[in-house]
């Protein structure tokens, strides 16, 4: 009886180290985990200070660049003679520093130019290597120009900023506020279109365009605080050379009454075809009054044109 009692009692040896093993496996997962709890825990509390770190210097900046956007086939270099008349005038306060940032074909950035550090209101120009006349590179450069901002503020810790966009380069700034401008992140003071074509080649008001219309569908998501100048240029006051006056004007069906001030003015002369507005004296006074701290040139001249033609 106690013999078959013991055998019943008898457990394996199979059985044994198999439990054994699952004991040291469970103690072996159990180390791993709290290490890798420990890791996560580690790098997370390292993130955050880093975070906190960027949020400070971003918080204490000074910095809050222009940031200049070119049309559809236009280049990085699209504003040199823009920049060159305005640095001639800073020279005994200080000219400002240029950046230029293209985006490849292939997502990758490409940098020139430099930053400084003692400048308020540096210049940064963001070009497209895809950059086509079309509403949906218009969309994907707008999406590029999110990530692009995104590291310019990791690298520089800027917040605020004020934005030019020259012909479409207006479409783009205008799409990316409307899809990608975070308020938390960034502030824009001012926006100024040269020349963009809101209804692209229409010149009928009654007639909106896809992209006209899903701008004014998204215009309740522009920033309220926002001050917005649009420049038209005009030979006849019929168009540039190139975008229709029309085209320009129905901007208005995009800003106003969703951002806290929308201003219309249109430049004429020698000077007001298409391809030369950057360069135009009267856009160059309009930037540098109504953007720029500087109030070199003629005071109070553009800036009451502007006011004037606000509708």
């Amino acid at each position: 009886m106690f013999k078959s009692v013991k055998k019943v009692l008898t457990i394996p040896k199979r059985t044994i180290r198999l439990w054994h093993g699952a004991a040291r496996s469970s103690k072996i997962a159990l180390t791993l985990t709290i290490l890798a709890v420990a890791v996560l825990a580690i790098l997370g509390r390292m993130w955050m200070l880093t975070e906190h770190q960027n949020d400070r210097a971003i918080q204490k900046s000074r910095m809050q660049p222009v940031i200049f956007v070119p049309g559809s086939s236009a280049t990085i270099q699209r504003f040199n003679s823009l920049f060159t008349t305005l640095n001639s005038e800073t020279k005994e306060s200080g000219t400002h520093s240029i950046l230029k940032v293209q985006v490849n074909s292939d997502g990758s950035l490409s940098y020139s130019g430099h930053l400084s550090s003692s400048n308020r209101q540096p210049f940064i120009v963001v070009g497209f290597e895809k950059n086509q006349d079309n509403y949906p590179t218009i969309q994907a450069d707008a999406q590029s120009l999110g990530t692009v901002m995104t590291e310019l503020q990791s690298k520089y810790h800027f917040r605020n900023f004020s934005a030019v966009g020259h012909s479409n380069g207006g479409l783009i700034w205008t799409d990316y506020l409307e899809n990608y401008y975070s308020s938390n992140t960034f502030h824009i003071k001012t926006l100024m279109t040269l020349g963009t074509p809101f209804n692209f080649s229409e010149s009928s008001t009654t007639k909106k365009t896809t992209m006209l219309s899903d701008f004014i569908d998204g215009s309740d998501e522009l920033p309220s605080d926002l001050t917005v100048y649009s420049v038209a240029g005009s030979d006849d006051y019929t168009d540039d050379g190139t975008v229709n006056v029309q085209s320009v004007l129905s901007g208005k069906y995009i800003f106003q009454k969703k951002v806290a001030k929308y201003t219309q003015t249109t430049v004429s002369g020698d000077n007001a075809q298409h391809s030369k507005l950057p360069e135009n004296p009267e856009v160059v006074n309009l930037i540098r009054e109504l953007i720029l701290d500087n109030k070199a040139g003629r005071p109070g001249e553009s800036a009451n044109r502007a006011k004037k033609a606000t509708p």
